[in-house]
């Protein structure tokens, strides 16, 4: 009864209509400072006669503002707690645009739908949380979130505005294009959810290795590591499921095979060689950062959220399918496809029902974010597409090609969330932002995160370091000296901008001994990158990845003085410097 009770309301919910005008200003229309507030607005807009719910947004005017800019970071979350963060991207924007935030239904301050105790690790409370919040839960999806965006604009009385989306932002800003193109001056996609052709956006579970063949395609050392990095990463999980190891589990390399963390593009295809022969220490301290299993899901928006990821998106299962049935068509989809190789279903997830959460979340109401075929905007888009973001910069071309005016820019090296971190490439992707937002045209700077470069075999012993090429330096002084380099930079790469896993380590043993601590500079005490040689002394790191190095190095009973000037993020680091105070560069 519920699916074809819901399933009659289709065609009003795909387009706007004529959805019933705000009753009159609201009070924030009129402010000239942040004001938070309120809308009511119908459960299903097909239906004006329907459950209201409570819509809150906040209203940040600019003083002689020249336009309007809507901002949602993604998730499916609460969007008001992120207003600081899309102040700072946004940044001088602010000073001549409004700022327009709303929670969308279902999240926040919006009628959030309540299941305590329900968790995407416990597939078996999903079904009863769908029971719980009944029929409505169809209705919080991007569909109707965009008829509750304009119906807000109209209640502040603004006329075209521009709209800025990161990640599942993007899926909000494409429904809405495709319902009120004409209250659109421009759009900026960053990480842009890809739609497919039945205008359902993908979520794609898939585990990508050729991110790890890409990484270490671009550095010879790692090139001249046997094998590709892809089938190094299929043995390495082959090797721990076979002969497990109580300090790194099958589910934390799933992880360490993600290289948008840039130091585990860096080091995570040598550390896995290094593992399969005898050498666990690279891999097992990766590993230290991850936890061993998937941690407990305590989020209390999970009503809202699958509303939104079940809603809006496709999946391995017919929609309109019983939950047993779509049990069954997604276990036969892994099985067949294996999208997750080389680790199945069990190393990551408790079982398919985690992987696949909407099997026990109904969908019954036919809600396309962007419904095949309609005409969409013709203003400028710019979209920023990182390589190493959930869909590639390729995929997300073709799907944004529905935007007559779209622009895509491809981040080398990039992450998902292009516009968050700081560093040159953060603030590269916010100036071309700002620009975008402000004058509508696209100002490519060259945006890139490939700020370093996959290391090769790990040493173990000073002697298996290729010696620097310093002259004046015997070649036992010039192997101390590239181990002492070797040292030094792999603490600085913790330090990376583009980072994220790394950001809140405040200090690591060193690989093979002693500790680094990572404060206003990182300090080495008697580590040891290799067995035989203990290095102590301050680095200082300043904002654009200079580092500067005053070392001790100690080896074979002797001690050397050691000083490094280098670019620490950097394809091709130049090294300067003195050793035993005979300078080299």
């Amino acid at each position: 009864m519920i699916i074809k009770a819901l399933g009659l309301a289709l065609a009003a919910a795909l387009l706007p209509g004529a959805p019933t005008p705000p009753a009159g200003p609201h009070q924030c229309a009129n402010a000239s400072a942040r004001c938070d507030g309120s809308i009511d607005v119908p459960l299903a807009w097909e239906n004006a006669s329907s459950e209201r719910l409570s819509v809150a947004f906040a209203w940040i005017p600019a003083k002689g503002a020249d336009g309007t800019v809507v901002a949602n970071l993604g998730g499916p979350l609460p969007a008001l707690p992120t207003v600081p963060e899309i102040q700072r991207i946004l940044g001088p924007v602010l000073e001549r645009k409004n700022l327009l935030v709303m929670d969308p239904r279902g999240f926040g301050k919006s009628t959030p739908p309540l299941c305590p105790g329900t968790g995407l690790d416990k597939p078996e409370t999903i079904a009863a949380c769908a029971k719980s919040v009944g029929p409505k839960g169809a209705y919080f999806t991007a569909d109707q979130a965009s008829h509750d965006l304009d119906a807000l604009r109209r209640a502040l009385g603004l006329g075209k505005v521009s709209f800025f989306g990161n990640s599942y932002g993007t899926l909000y800003a494409q429904a809405y294009a495709a319902r009120y193109p004409g209250s659109l001056d421009a759009v900026f996609l960053d990480s842009s959810m890809v739609m497919d052709r039945d205008g359902y956006a993908r979520w794609p579970s898939q585990v990508q290795l050729d991110h790890l063949d890409l990484v270490c395609g671009r550095s010879k050392a790692c090139g001249a590591l046997p094998g590709s990095a892809s089938g190094t990463w299929a043995r390495l999980v082959d090797r721990l499921r076979e002969r497990p190891d109580p300090e790194v589990s099958v589910f934390q390399t799933s992880a360490l095979s993600g290289v948008s963390e840039p130091v585990f593009g860096r080091e995570s295809t040598a550390a896995a060689d290094a593992y399969l022969r005898g050498d666990p220490a690279p891999l097992r301290r990766l590993a230290r950062l991850i936890p061993k299993a998937l941690p407990p899901d305590n989020d209390p928006h999970v009503a809202g959220y699958l509303g939104y990821r079940c809603g809006d998106g496709t999946f391995p299962f017919d929609r309109l399918a019983p939950a047993a049935e779509r049990e069954a068509q997604a276990v036969r989809y892994y099985e067949r496809v294996r999208p997750l190789a080389p680790y199945q279903i069990t190393d990551i997830f408790p079982g398919i029902g985690s992987v696949e959460p909407c099997i026990n979340w109904p969908t019954p109401r036919h809600s396309p974010p962007r419904p095949p075929g309609q005409a969409l905007p013709a203003v400028p888009v710019l979209v920023m597409a990182g390589d190493f973001d959930i869909n590639s910069p390729a995929d997300v071309a073709r799907s944004v090609r529905a935007f007559p005016n779209a622009t895509v820019v491809r981040v080398p090296f990039g992450r998902h969330a292009l516009s968050f971190p700081p560093g040159p490439m953060g603030d590269c992707v916010r100036g071309m932002l700002r620009t975008f937002l402000t004058t509508k045209q696209v100002a490519d700077q060259g945006c890139s995160g490939e700020n370093y470069r996959a290391v090769g075999a790990f040493p173990q012993q000073v002697r298996d370091v290729p010696p620097h090429p310093a002259r004046k330096l015997s070649t036992a002084q010039r192997r101390v000296l590239a181990a002492t380099f070797a040292t030094a930079a792999d603490a600085t790469a913790r330090r990376n901008p583009n980072g994220y896993f790394y950001t809140r380590v405040q200090n690591e043993p060193g690989l093979r001994g002693g500790q680094v601590t990572f404060g206003q500079d990182i300090t080495l005490d008697g580590v040891r990158f290799v067995r035989d040689l203990r290095v102590s002394g301050p680095i200082k790191l300043t904002p654009d990845g200079r580092a500067t190095a005053t070392l001790r190095a100690e080896t074979g009973g002797r001690t050397h003085e050691v000083t490094l000037t280098w670019t620490a993020f950097s394809t091709r680091p130049s090294l300067s410097g003195t050793f035993n105070g005979i300078p080299f560069d």
